[in-house]
């Protein structure tokens, strides 16, 4: 195991307060996270599928939660790359500061849909990916539709947006936004879910 997997490795105390916080958080604001338990490894595996490791340079994440999906895009990523977490619930902000002590990671509390200025005031141009486990299909139409049209403008040319939804609500949207959209799916999770990636 090397630096960068030991700082991102869970313990089985710390998976046990993850799994806590994220249950308390989903009891408080279901629609937030659609699930009482964190992304499997088999969803988590297929999500990250089409990344090119050695390519990305900015990640960037929407709604890391307890950081299940970031530990495993810390452990995979370029030394020299940067994974930019944007996250509204302040109580996993402050868990993620703590439990996810890694230089590439630059925690933000703010909106998806916000993403070109979070992006600019750190001068990165473009995300090459962006990968989102956030609820598309609960959200007020006007803000699913400003985060997808925020998330395509903050793509590179050849970047690619990667969701996972436990509803196909949000295909026609996408389809609407972005020039290709491939589909999969994942039966091994709770719930099982869609998989997405999406292509400026």
């Amino acid at each position: 195991m090397n630096v960068e997997e030991r700082k991102t490795a869970a313990t089985p105390s710390s998976q046990r307060q993850q799994l806590s916080l994220f249950a308390r958080n989903f009891f408080k604001h279901p629609k937030m996270l659609g699930s009482i338990i964190p992304s499997s490894p088999f969803l988590i595996r297929r999500l990250l599928e089409p990344v090119d490791w050695e390519r990305a340079r900015v990640i960037v994440e929407y709604g890391p939660g307890v950081g299940t999906i970031s530990r495993e895009i810390l452990r995979r990523m370029h030394p020299e790359a940067i994974l930019v977490a944007i996250e509204t619930n302040e109580e996993f902000v402050d868990y993620l500061h703590s439990a996810l002590p890694d230089p590439r990671l630059q925690l933000v509390a703010g909106s998806a849909e916000d993403v070109a200025a979070i992006l600019a005031e750190r001068e990165l141009s473009a995300a090459d990916y962006v990968v989102a486990g956030i609820p598309f299909s609960t959200m007020p139409d006007g803000l699913r539709n400003g985060v997808l049209n925020a998330t395509r403008d903050a793509l590179s040319p050849q970047g690619e947006l990667l969701i996972y939804q436990f509803s196909p609500k949000v295909l026609p949207d996408l389809e609407r936004t972005y020039q290709r959209v491939r589909r999969g799916f994942e039966p091994l999770n709770i719930p099982p879910a869609q998989v997405y990636f999406c292509q400026p």
